[in-house]
């Protein structure tokens, strides 16, 4: 007889050791922690042990991922309430952006809409897109996130903080402090994620009509693989504001 077939006769007979109960209390097994023999029923308590330390492991990690989703789903509230306050178009783009940075601790992002009316057809969330980020946003059905490989997107987060550094710099430096910021600002720039913006009544493959982009100079910030729930809604949402620079 081979273990396998021990096995299966305990399996197939479990009143075996209780009619057997002396053959029970003499089996010694080796501890795993490579001290003395112990009993099969210090055994099994040992592996019970083990078990309830996994699950109460896997237990915290269920906590703290649910806690991180309910602080995600805090901020998200708090960012749709400031982007549906917003009553200027013009600065609705600007709003968006500066609302990621400050309530999701985002420390880069920036936009850029297309084709959108004539009366913003000279705004700066509407200056000229090349038609390979055209094309590049079209064919996003899912948000990217990964490392910054020199997308020519990532290049409006450096143009986003020399307009924010402007505000703060006197108009003899402007020129100086504003080249020095977008270099700064491409040079931390590890991660970044692109969020297509689409018509809110269309599909996922209707034209888009912008493009949102969330840069970090942590590499892990934004990297592929990671859950992009809350990014989708977040494009929804940017999609459906945006969607009144339009034309009708």
């Amino acid at each position: 007889m081979n273990d396998r077939e021990v096995a299966e006769y305990l399996l197939a007979n479990p009143e075996f050791f209780v009619e057997h109960a002396e053959t029970l209390a003499t089996i010694r097994l080796a501890n795993p922690h490579g001290k003395a023999a112990v009993s099969l029923q210090e055994r099994q308590m040992e592996m019970l042990r083990d078990k309830n330390k996994h699950l109460e492991r896997r237990l915290a990690e269920l906590l703290r991922y649910g806690h991180e989703n309910d602080s995600i789903a805090s901020k998200f509230n708090r960012w749709t309430i400031r982007v549906m306050a917003e009553r200027d178009p013009y600065a609705l783009p600007r709003t968006i952006a500066s609302g990621l940075r400050d309530i999701f601790d985002v420390p880069q992002a920036a936009l850029r809409v297309w084709d959108v009316a004539e009366p913003y057809a000279q705004a700066d969330f509407a200056r000229h897109v090349s038609e390979e980020v055209r094309i590049f946003a079209g064919s996003l059905s899912t948000p990217y996130c990964g490392a910054n490989t020199g997308f020519e997107a990532a290049q409006w987060l450096a143009q986003a903080a020399s307009a924010s550094n402007a505000a703060t710099i006197t108009a003899a430096s402007a020129a100086d402090d504003q080249g020095a910021a977008a270099s700064d600002t491409a040079q931390t720039t590890e991660s970044i994620a692109l969020l297509a913006l689409r018509d809110p009544a269309g599909t996922e493959d209707a034209p888009t009509f912008g493009l949102l982009v969330m840069g970090s100079s942590d590499p892990r910030r934004f990297h592929e693989g990671m859950a992009t729930d809350f990014l989708t809604q977040i494009g929804a949402l940017a999609s459906a504001a945006l969607s009144r620079l339009l034309p009708r």
